[in-house]
């Protein structure tokens, strides 16, 4: 089990800038690492608060105030640390730890110890970790054709998870009680001969996801729909407008984006941007995203064959 403290070295280390993202904030402006906001924590016409990604800390000029995310998740949601660390986990767990860095320290800190250090990656064979899959209802012969079972540290200890490559080399992390990356942060295209078709996920399990679908279509038909095309995996919402020269080399771009408010509206940013583009998150309209949907299908068709067997 995680204890606060645990949460709270990992919560310090969480992309900042992806945070505001994920929250529907956007820079302004962008010099160098300082990336300037219009302020999330309170009205105002000209950007005053900034975000220097390099030391991963923020400060909001109109208040005086600034720090670490845990300073600013306090702030935004008018809660406890306690209050804020719950609704990181509530959101699955943490992003992308950076290096630790002490208060007001403005140089560069060279420790490995609060970067993640991959050591080894190997097929799926992991207990735990086939049973996490189990639980998002991924077949393991899915998981195991796109992802590895990778050994890393992290504070000097040792972990576990299900890792997914992206094209620079650095991996999506997951189990049942991590959720993070290694750098370097990228995308992840899977290429097909054809360009007529590319479709894209925000993350890699929901892309598992809809191989599994493709999978049980080969019995029967689902309501998704049977493709053979190319695929980008954004690995972070934020890669999402700078992927737009990629995928309109492609003539038909479907959208699996996740149905909360951020990836609702880049769905609808790129609506606007071509006819190439097709919304097809309405296929799961009712949940948060398409694994979501799979998991909740799975425990159905669970339920109704233990009720045909009894």
């Amino acid at each position: 089990m995680k204890s606060e403290k645990l949460n709270y070295n990992y919560a310090k280390q969480i992309d900042l800038v992806d945070y505001l993202e994920k929250l529907g904030h956007h820079p302004t402006k962008i010099r160098n690492s300082d990336y300037w906001y219009l302020s999330p924590l309170r009205d105002e016409k000209e950007p005053s608060f900034k975000v220097n990604r390099k030391m991963n800390i923020w400060y909001d000029h109109g208040l005086g105030k600034g720090g670490n995310l845990i300073e600013f998740g306090k702030l935004y949601h008018n809660c406890t640390v306690k209050e804020f660390l719950m609704k990181l986990e509530d959101n699955e767990g943490m992003i992308v730890p950076f290096q630790q860095r002490s208060a007001g320290e403005k140089k560069d800190i060279k420790d490995a110890a609060g970067k993640i250090m991959i050591t080894d990656c190997r097929v799926i064979s992991d207990p735990s970790l086939r049973k996490y899959l189990h639980d998002r209802s991924i077949p393991l012969a899915i998981a195991n054709r796109f992802c590895s079972e990778i050994d890393f540290k992290l504070y000097g200890r040792k972990h576990t998870a299900i890792g997914f490559k992206n094209d620079s080399g650095g991996y999506e992390l997951r189990n049942a009680y991590f959720k993070g990356s290694s750098s370097p942060k990228d995308i992840t295209q899977i290429k097909s001969l054809s360009t007529e078709k590319i479709s894209v996920f925000e993350g890699f399990f929901d892309f598992l996801s809809f191989q599994t679908q493709q999978l049980a279509n080969k019995n029967q038909l689902r309501n998704m729909p049977k493709v053979q095309c190319s695929f980008l995996i954004l690995n972070s919402i934020s890669f999402f407008g700078r992927s737009r020269e990629l995928m309109e080399n492609h003539q038909h771009i479907h959208l699996y984006l996740d149905r909360d408010d951020i990836g609702l509206k880049n769905t609808t940013l790129a609506l606007s941007w071509s006819e190439k583009y097709f919304d097809e998150s309405i296929r799961y309209k009712e949940f948060k995203d398409l694994n979501a949907s799979l998991i909740e299908t799975g425990d159905n068709e669970r339920k109704q064959s233990r009720g045909m067997s009894m």
